[in-house]
């Protein structure tokens, strides 16, 4: 029979480990933690991926419109590429509608994304484009468009009364608990530009506090995260400027930089911006991964940013990837400026939708930095 001392010995020491293992629940990954991620993943490569046929998140994930020969199709040319990862938006309307079908629809794409040697990076909340999503059939593109019907999530009626956040409390943790030890989930991306007002779009819709507003759900969204203890890494992206002095960044900005477990940016500027936002960004000491970037007029052009990208370990993930109903081929004045024919220039994507490139000289290049040519 075990002693009475021996007994307190051993019960101390399983009250300890107990504590500790609720300690390393619900905080951020330590650097070491970070980098031994990044060793094991090594460098990630790839694209904003949503279908040609899907006009938005919506489209692509509700029952009636979700597509998986066609993102088979269109992951086949990913992996021709030599893309090893795609980052891919969600929305919590689809939760809401059918949690169980949302689940099975996601492990679909799973399968097929893994089938082509891609893993993901799941984007649960955006702040971008339409404020007020609606389930069911998904509006037409407006002609010569950017991104003419991509929808917020959540909407502006929740996201404007924080009464409500706590509603989506069972859509973070129910997607990252159900997929929290799947290898073929690279990393959480919680949130999109959470601070952004679509001045040249819906700006007129928006809360003049939308950042804090975004904030408030944020911060509930990494704790919500955390308490399902992820194998994947979290992330939220800054998304401006180039964050040189940590003295002037926003509040947002400073959350989401000490918060994530890895770090994460979107830059749309040539080869120099690109390279003060990585130099500025290392002092964080962690994983930095673009999540977008590449934007044809404004001097983002995959050569020679993606193998600048590569060279620093920088994963690289290029916004759009098939032309299609978003119509990210045009730029981002389309919503104010009028269009009538394909631009003289793309602003994003790299395929027809015959899986004809663009410009054949680009993907010849991307070949050859992902170790496909």
């Amino acid at each position: 029979m075990m002693n009475f001392k021996h007994g307190c010995i051993v019960l101390c020491a399983g009250i300890l480990s107990l504590v500790q293992l609720l300690a390393a629940q619900g905080q951020r990954w330590t650097e070491a933690k970070a980098n031994q991620w990044l060793d094991r993943t090594g460098w990630l490569v790839g694209c904003n991926f949503n279908p040609s046929t899907a006009i938005n998140q919506l489209e692509m994930w509700q029952a009636d419109t979700f597509d998986p020969a066609t993102m088979d199709r269109e992951l086949a040319w990913a992996e021709q590429l030599g893309f090893n990862s795609v980052r891919v938006f969600l929305h919590d309307i689809p939760w809401r509608q059918d949690s169980k079908g949302f689940l099975n629809r996601l492990e679909r794409f799973l399968q097929i994304a893994d089938r082509h040697k891609i893993g993901v990076m799941f984007v649960l909340f955006d702040s971008v484009w339409h404020p007020y999503p609606k389930p069911g059939p998904q509006p037409a593109p407006k002609p010569f468009v950017h991104n003419s019907g991509w929808v917020q999530s959540p909407g502006l009626d929740i996201l404007k009364d924080p009464a409500r956040h706590d509603e989506l409390k069972g859509y973070v943790t129910g997607i990252i608990g159900h997929f929290r030890n799947d290898r073929r989930v690279q990393v959480w991306d919680l949130f999109n530009e959470p601070d952004n007002r679509n001045n040249s779009s819906y700006g007129q819709f928006e809360p003049e506090n939308k950042a804090d507003l975004a904030l408030q759900l944020l911060r509930k969204t990494f704790a919500w995260a955390r308490e399902v203890n992820p194998s994947q890494p979290l992330t939220a992206g800054v998304w401006i400027g180039n964050w040189a002095d940590p003295a002037k960044l926003s509040p947002m900005e400073r959350f989401c930089l000490e918060q994530s477990d890895v770090i994460s940016f979107h830059c749309y500027g040539p080869l120099e911006e690109m390279q003060r936002c990585v130099n500025n960004l290392r002092r964080y000491n962690r994983p930095i991964l673009c999540t977008e970037y590449m934007a044809r007029p404004q001097g983002s052009t995959f050569d020679p940013i993606l193998g600048y990208l590569k060279q620093q370990k920088v994963a690289a993930y290029n916004w759009g990837f098939v032309d299609g109903k978003t119509q990210t081929i045009f730029p981002w004045d389309s919503w104010r400026k009028p269009y009538t024919n394909e631009p003289p220039l793309w602003f994003h994507d790299i395929f027809r939708r015959d899986g004809t490139p663009y410009k054949a000289d680009e993907v010849e290049y991307i070949k050859r930095v992902t170790g496909k040519k």
